[in-house]
């Protein structure tokens, strides 16, 4: 089975991402780590590159084609982004969606940390890119990241760990009848 990752910056999907995909024994794909590749391809920096895509919507278009046909061409993956399991489901792709979430403060702090920034500069930057990824996002595919109704299990990462999370994903994956979902058994 697919399972798609999705959450806002900061909520803890990429790290989420890589457990689950260890526990399956299974590929991931970070469709960040597309989206940089496609700037690769331009020769063009990274930031460059997101201020293009926020006026060229060809962008935004390739990079779900890359993520859509990748999840077409593997059924037993993980995949992490921003809108990946809507964009799957709309397009007929089999998968268990999970949305990771925390309150903006939590998420703006983890981002601080990680980035060596102070979390009011982060705040600011976080919240209007929000508002620039949704608004693209209902534009070009009239779909809100944040409407629960898309995804089979959404969790607040605030209070719980990351293996926690990854444990819950791959317990409701099962439930959901996903039969090629399998956990790897630990030695002894």
């Amino acid at each position: 089975m697919r399972i798609a990752i999705s959450g806002p910056p900061g909520s803890g999907k990429t790290t989420i991402c890589m457990l689950v995909a260890t526990r399956l024994d299974c590929d991931f794909v970070l469709v960040g780590q597309i989206f940089r590749q496609m700037a690769l391809e331009r020769k063009v920096d990274l930031d460059t590159f997101g201020r293009l895509a926020e006026e060229d919507e060809t962008i935004d278009r390739e990079l779900d084609d890359r993520m859509v046909a990748l999840a077409r061409a593997k059924d037993h993956m993980v995949i992490e982004g921003r809108l990946a399991g809507p964009l799957l489901k709309a397009n007929g792709v089999p998968v268990f969606a999970a949305y990771v979430t925390a309150d903006e403060h939590v998420r703006a702090e983890r981002i601080a940390r990680r980035e060596g920034k102070a979390v009011e500069a982060v705040l600011r930057e976080m919240r209007a890119r929000e508002r620039s990824e949704k608004k693209r996002y209902l534009a070009y595919y009239g779909l809100d990241p944040d409407d629960r109704s898309s995804y089979d299990l959404w969790v607040d990462s605030s209070n719980l760990s990351a293996d926690k999370i990854a444990d819950m994903i791959v317990e409701r994956a099962r439930k959901a009848g996903a039969d090629n979902v399998h956990q790897v058994q630990e030695a002894d």
